[in-house]
């Protein structure tokens, strides 16, 4: 076996992650080059704070209700032709934001494209169920999560360069034009190297609602779910005020310029654990990961509170992106758990059951901010030190998978 075909089996590299880890390249490009911008843009077309708030409202309700259509989609149709659904669909958000410069549109295309993320998740996860075996699951979410990061680190730079050269308005529209264009690279793309299961002979999956799907979820992933909801709790409830702390409430405030070098930091921790953690959760087991993983959680608020300038701040921002230690090991563990003849729908009735309960930590967490920083952190870690210990008593691993 050559080197590169090492690397290749190592990496779980078949035919159709390849097409869709080229996919998620291209569409994700897309989208990221101008959604930084919206907000101006918005603002630009006279829609004024109300539009803004009106896109961030949309694009959060989207991102918790989208994940369970994406699943039936993927059930009823295959991953192949629900992915390509998606496509279109990003498509059409696409066209209406070009062909109609007026802020309503601009927010009707936005919930469009937007979702793609959301809506294609548990055809992803999916795919990789099925192509790759259950010794790969867990590097192969870990390459869609590592190569997920690129379009986010160079859509907004791109998106910069059109508006820097075109001005805002024409920028904007420019970007979403060659988004546009990847789209349909990505369709291409997708067509070419993704297997389609449907037409290879695989039998729909029998119907079933989400509630029926609810029902017949595992002990071990409604364990899972509710330690997930608990930790995502202590994410969320002092999100939104990270920035405020580092910046205004400590003894020394960092600049805006540090903070984003502390944002690159934990960036950069975050891929770095990624491959390797990948690696070792596939040979020995995943639950030890995952537990790590709600333990990075649970400590980041404590750390933050504790640090009150930059170099401080720097180990608590190495600490949050070893929060990503094993969170493609969760979405591994999640296929797992999940039937196998319903491994999309179940994924999308867990996100939408997750995030629906944790869309109200974000309110929860600005009240706790108003009572004191103090008590918004401790919170928020105490909220993670419960899911924590849930999953570490109740939570269920599938065993080592053979090779």
């Amino acid at each position: 076996m050559t080197p590169g075909q090492r690397i290749t089996a190592f990496l779980g590299l078949r035919r159709s992650v390849v097409g869709l880890l080229g996919m998620i390249v291209l569409v994700g490009l897309g989208e990221r080059m101008a959604d930084r911008f919206l907000p101006d843009y918005l603002l630009d077309l006279g829609g004024g704070v109300l539009a803004i708030g009106l896109l961030a409202g949309f694009k959060n309700l989207a991102t918790a209700c989208y994940s369970l259509p994406g699943g039936y989609l993927s059930d009823r149709l295959g991953t192949k032709r629900s992915l390509l659904v998606f496509n279109l669909v990003s498509i059409a958000g696409y066209l209406l934001v070009v062909l109609v410069p007026r802020w309503p549109a601009v927010i009707g295309g936005a919930i469009l494209f937007l979702s793609w993320s959301a809506i294609s998740l548990p055809a992803t996860m999916e795919l990789l169920a099925q192509v790759l075996p259950a010794t790969k699951r867990t590097m192969g979410v870990s390459l869609v999560s590592l190569v997920r990061r690129v379009p986010m680190a160079l859509g907004p730079v791109a998106g910069g360069v059109f508006i820097t050269y075109f001005g805002l308005q024409t920028g904007i529209r420019l970007s979403f034009g060659v988004a546009l264009l990847m789209a349909l690279v990505a369709i291409v793309m997708q067509q070419a190297l993704i297997a389609d299961d449907r037409a290879a002979g695989t039998a729909a999956p029998p119907r079933s609602s989400a509630l029926t799907v609810l029902r017949e979820m595992s002990p071990g992933l409604r364990n899972l779910l509710i330690s997930d909801v608990l930790i995502r709790f202590c994410e969320q409830i002092p999100d939104a005020f990270v920035v405020v702390w580092c910046t205004r409430a400590i003894a020394r405030p960092v600049t805006e310029l540090q903070f984003g070098y502390l944002s690159a930091i934990e960036m950069g921790t975050a891929v770095l654990c990624y491959i390797p953690v990948a690696h070792l959760a596939d040979r020995a087991g995943k639950k030890p990961f995952v537990v790590l993983t709600f333990i990075f959680f649970t400590l980041f608020p404590l750390a933050l509170w504790r640090c009150h300038s930059f170099w401080p701040l720097v180990g608590a921002f190495v600490l949050r992106g070893l929060k990503e230690f094993g969170e493609p090991t969760r979405k591994a563990l999640i296929l797992d758990l999940a039937p196998e003849n319903r491994k999309a729908m179940t994924f999308g009735v867990y996100y939408l059951i997750r995030d629906v309960i944790v869309s109200v930590a974000a309110f929860g967490g600005a009240f706790l901010w108003m009572k004191g920083p103090a008590v918004n952190l401790l919170v928020a870690c105490a909220c993670g030190l419960a899911g924590t210990i849930w999953f570490a008593w109740r939570g269920k691993d599938v065993g080592r998978p053979r090779a």
